[in-house]
C-alpha cells in the first residue's frame, strides 16, 4: 500500500495552499463516492487517496475567484429550481395510497354509483 508523502507536490497552478488542496480533494472524494468515474488510473484503494492524487496531478478542474462564486450561485439556482419542480409534481400527483385506502376508494365509489342508480320511487315507494 502506497502512502502519499508529505508535502504533496501539486502540478495544478490553481492550488495555492494546503487548504485549497484539502477542500478540492474533499469535493472530488465526495463526487467519487457518489459514483463519478476516476480520471486517472491509480493503485489507490481508498476514495480519499484517489481524490488527492487526482487533484495533485491537475486532472480535476478547480474554480477560484469570481469563477467559483458564479458557479456556486448557478448551482444554488439549479437546486432551488429542482426543489420547486419536485414540489409542483407532488401537488399534481396523488400521494401513494396504501392497499387498504385503494380498496376503500373502490368500495366507496361502487357504493355511491349504486345509490345514484336508485330512483326516488325505489327509495320512498315502500
Amino acid at each position: 500500500m502506497d502512502i502519499i508523502s508529505l508535502p504533496i507536490e501539486c502540478e495544478n497552478k490553481n492550488i495555492d495552499g494546503n487548504y485549497r488542496l484539502v477542500i478540492a480533494a474533499v469535493q472530488r472524494a465526495k463526487a467519487l463516492s457518489l459514483g463519478a468515474l476516476p480520471k486517472i488510473t491509480s493503485r489507490a484503494k481508498k476514495i480519499t487517496t484517489l481524490a488527492l492524487e487526482e487533484v495533485a496531478a491537475g486532472v480535476v478542474h478547480i474554480l477560484t475567484g469570481a469563477e467559483a462564486v458564479t458557479a456556486t450561485e448557478e448551482a444554488k439556482k439549479l437546486v432551488h429550481k429542482r426543489m420547486m419542480d419536485e414540489a409542483q409534481q407532488k401537488e399534481t400527483m396523488p400521494e401513494d395510497l396504501t392497499e387498504l385506502e385503494k380498496d376503500l376508494k373502490v368500495y366507496l365509489s361502487e357504493k355511491t354509483e349504486s345509490e345514484q342508480k336508485r330512483s326516488i320511487e325505489d327509495i320512498f315507494g315502500e
